[in-house]
């Protein structure tokens, strides 16, 4: 396609023009959706990440989530909550921080090969052993006159091995404190079999050992924790024990069956898609009035569809966000972007 044909197609709110022609076109890119904003504070990882504060301050709550997330608080029990993708699930966990202060959600996203040892602690021992060598190294050339003396090199001096230990999200969540911090363990129905058993342990009693620690003969270590790198906490013994069990959310998307000593243990939340009257509130609070005022035909469409096929909440959102642009799209069938945004999730569409 030519510069020509390209801008017989362009859109006034397009900034990728696909001509090939520089230009400054970026300057005029508009401000990114607001869960799509970047926070002032760097994530653990170095980069930037979504604010939690507006996830959790936007969150729409029916009154059944109030009554079962206010009994899981009572009774120290974690909170079990299935719904498909897209109904709120995880932001769940970010509601009930933000309303409560009770600080940044500490978040575990489970895969096919989590295990226990990763939601509670890391050790590297590689990097201690390669540390040692260089430390053993180092003391042999500043000793070298020493031996020629006749004397031999004095053992290297024990490296801390708090240095190379640091909490996962679960360790973590676990750490005293005078108020429960919110773990989210996110989709642990893609977890292997083996693992809601051995969260029973921890659940019950809100401690766990670290054995590398244990077998110290010093009393206590100061290791890393897992949202903040910067800071470190003393164990003692190599044991951590709560004050407060942690309010602990467990999202699954319905794909396995659990075991009934798990279930047990947890109080569970099924969560429907969200009914028209809920998707206009959560429109309305991610991108105010005007957004359901020119998306209400969308919304409508939103819901008509979702009916025979399987679309998630965040599409409808980016819909009607690109549908505030200057001409960004309609509601007809045939516009190409919202159908696009739109697109239904069913495996092989």
């Amino acid at each position: 396609m030519n510069e020509g044909q390209a801008s017989k197609v362009s859109h006034a709110w397009h900034v990728y023009r696909g001509t090939g022609v520089p230009h400054e076109g970026i300057e005029r890119l508009p401000a990114p959706p607001p869960w799509r904003t970047p926070s002032a504070a760097e994530s653990r990882y170095g980069r930037s990440a979504p604010d939690p504060w507006l996830r959790g301050a936007v969150y729409q709550a029916t009154p059944e989530i109030v009554d079962v997330v206010n009994a899981a608080l009572y009774l120290r029990r974690p909170l079990l909550v299935t719904g498909p993708p897209g109904s709120g699930k995880s932001s769940l966990a970010h509601h009930v921080a933000h309303e409560l202060r009770l600080g940044r959600v500490l978040s575990w996203p489970i895969t096919s090969r989590s295990v226990l040892r990763d939601g509670l602690y890391t050790y590297d021992a590689l990097g201690r052993l390669q540390d040692a060598n260089l430390k053993v190294e180092s003391r042999h050339i500043d000793d070298v006159g020493v031996m020629d003396m006749g004397y031999d090199s004095p053992p290297p001096r024990a490296l801390d091995i708090g240095r190379y230990l640091q909490l996962g999200p679960l360790g973590t969540a676990l750490l005293p404190s005078r108020v429960p911090r919110v773990l989210l363990i996110d989709e642990i129905d893609k977890s292997d079999p083996d693992l809601p058993n051995d969260l029973l342990n921890v659940f019950e009693e809100g401690e766990f050992v670290i054995p590398e620690l244990a077998r110290l003969d010093r009393p206590e270590a100061r290791v890393q924790v897992y949202d903040d790198p910067r800071e470190t906490v003393h164990v003692m013994h190599g044991r951590v024990r709560t004050e407060a069990f942690p309010f602990t959310v467990l999202t699954s998307n319905g794909e396995r069956e659990f075991p009934a000593a798990f279930l047990r243990r947890c109080l569970r939340l099924d969560l429907p898609e969200p009914s028209l009257d809920l998707l206009v509130r959560i429109v309305e609070a991610h991108l105010g009035r005007e957004a359901v005022e020119r998306g209400a035909a969308l919304i409508e469409e939103f819901v008509r569809r979702r009916s025979g096929e399987s679309l998630a909440t965040d599409q409808l959102l980016n819909a009607v966000y690109l549908l505030l642009r200057d001409g960004g799209g309609g509601t007809h069938e045939g516009d190409t972007v919202l159908q696009t945004v739109l697109r239904r999730l069913d495996p092989g569409f």
